[in-house]
């Protein structure tokens, strides 16, 4: 199950982040509005967790521009302001809940466990695109009859881009989701294991490769003949 954490209180961020992963959910956690909007955009989340006052671009306007472009995932407004204008403006704008600072963790659990029922989030054994499969469980990668083990990170790379074979991965979203926000990997740590996986690929004489989009990042695509 994963969740777009958008909190730029970094304190907090880092509480919300390991309170839901203690309770079995994946987070990624962004600082400002347009990171929110490009990871929102790129990678499938099952819930988003959204303050109201954000650098760049606040919380409404995310909310307004996330349901323009016909994003349908819940998102839960968190914001330390309680006036009644405001719920009413998140609520209004397509907003599925909404929760003000401070907030006990029980109550911030129950309302992410409600909006992520909704969801109703398939939990696969297998993820697949072209010829290729990736055992969630052995985290082994599959082409034809021909396997290959995966390490942690490998895995975890090769999971985003199963999991979002139609987009492109930017390096900032594969380090925070791979190595997390607080992590000390660098742009060279996601060029080192892309080349990992594009070997393994190639040793299994799979079809697809990882391309490297110029000046955005990774995508997954047919390798050209």
């Amino acid at each position: 199950m994963n969740i777009l954490l958008v909190e730029d209180e970094r304190a907090l961020a880092s509480a919300i982040k390991r309170i839901l992963e203690k309770n079995g959910y994946r987070v990624d956690a962004v600082e400002d509005g347009q990171s929110a909007v490009d990871y929102a955009e790129a990678i499938e989340y099952q819930l988003i967790i959204l303050d109201v006052m954000l650098p760049k671009m606040d919380g409404f306007e995310v909310l307004r521009i996330l349901r323009r472009d016909k994003l349908r995932t819940p998102i839960l407004m968190l914001t330390a302001r309680s006036a009644v204008r405001d719920k009413v403006a998140g609520l209004n704008g397509g907003a599925d809940d909404y929760l003000t600072k401070p907030f006990d963790t029980e109550e911030l659990l129950a309302r992410v466990g409600a909006l992520t029922r909704r969801t109703g989030e398939v939990v696969l054994d297998e993820l697949s695109f072209g010829d290729l499969t990736l055992n969630v469980n052995s985290a082994l990668l599959c082409c034809g009859g021909n396997s290959v083990q995966l390490s942690k990170k490998e895995f975890e790379l090769m999971r985003m881009f199963l999991s979002n074979p139609a987009n492109v991965l930017t390096k900032d979203a594969i380090i925070s989701r791979v190595w997390g926000m607080d992590s000390e990997a660098t742009d060279n740590n996601v060029e080192v294991y892309v080349s990992f996986l594009r070997k393994k690929m190639a040793f299994l004489k799979s079809g697809y490769t990882i391309r490297n989009i110029q000046k955005i990042g990774y995508r997954i695509e047919e390798t050209e003949k």
